[in-house]
């Protein structure tokens, strides 16, 4: 329908991204109407994802005309960017940012340089940081529910936390079972999706591909293998993102500071 109206792909886009906005706003007004207020932090993150990504599809067009190396200081930049956007959720946590760049970096950058080196991922600009940034982008999401789950687990059992120190239970001791917790919230949504692949979600890599002419069995396989680099980078970043944000819950004198 909209394409009856504007000839000018550029056009067509704003005004594709303007109805889905609205959409987004309107759902956040029902909200609303129900007691839930959702709008500021909504309509905050509709302006900035727009701007974001319209500046980034300008700077790729950009960075795909410079050597290839370029790309390892466009994904640490983007590592960057994820761990301070994850280290949001952990507010009141003491160094949230650090320990989110540890494990975003330790997590998808283990897995792309190592895809990368194996072949997986093809070393190409154009192919490497569209990867890249899903496999970072999904990190980021794990490592935010991580501490996010963490932080929570501890507040609603400082009395149990407590009592095992006072008892002589080790600080990692005591708290492992809200480690576990936490981990596990983070890949409840990465576990989901690798079940529901294909069934209830076809992904745009797999069907960009089809578009692209790429035989229909090898872009379904490939879009395995990307998810699944994305829960093997999700679960690294997540386990590493909360051992390290369990040995800041404590003080030198084993007392507990979160």
């Amino acid at each position: 329908m909209l394409s009856g109206f504007f000839a000018d792909t550029l056009q067509l886009g704003i005004a594709q991204a303007v109805i889905s906005a609205v959409l987004a706003l309107a759902i956040v007004y029902l909200a609303r109407r129900n007691e839930i207020h959702l709008e500021r932090e909504t309509a905050v993150a509709l302006v900035r994802g727009f701007v974001q990504i319209v500046a980034v599809g300008s700077i790729l067009v950009l960075v795909f005309r410079g050597p290839s190396w370029t790309s390892a200081f466009v994904l640490l930049f983007m590592m960057l960017a994820a761990a301070a956007t994850s280290a949001r959720r952990a507010r009141g946590i003491s160094g949230a940012f650090v320990v989110s760049f540890y494990g975003i970096a330790g997590g998808a950058g283990i897995v792309i340089a190592l895809m990368t080196v194996l072949g997986v991922i093809d070393p190409r600009m154009a192919s490497l940081i569209p990867v890249g940034s899903m496999i970072i982008a999904s990190a980021m999401n794990s490592v935010a529910l991580a501490l996010e789950r963490f932080r929570s687990e501890l507040a609603a059992n400082v009395g149990l936390i407590e009592a095992g120190l006072a008892l002589g239970a080790a600080p990692n001791q005591v708290v492992a079972p809200h480690v576990e917790a936490a981990v596990g919230a983070a890949m409840i949504p990465r576990i989901d999706t690798l079940r529901a692949l294909g069934i209830v979600w076809i992904p745009g890599l797999m069907a960009g591909m089809v578009l692209a002419g790429s035989d229909p069995i090898y872009a379904a396989i490939y879009q395995f293998v990307v998810v699944a680099m994305i829960v093997a980078a999700s679960g690294l970043s997540s386990v590493i993102s909360t051992l390290l944000i369990r040995g800041r819950a404590f003080s030198a004198a084993e007392q507990l500071v979160i």
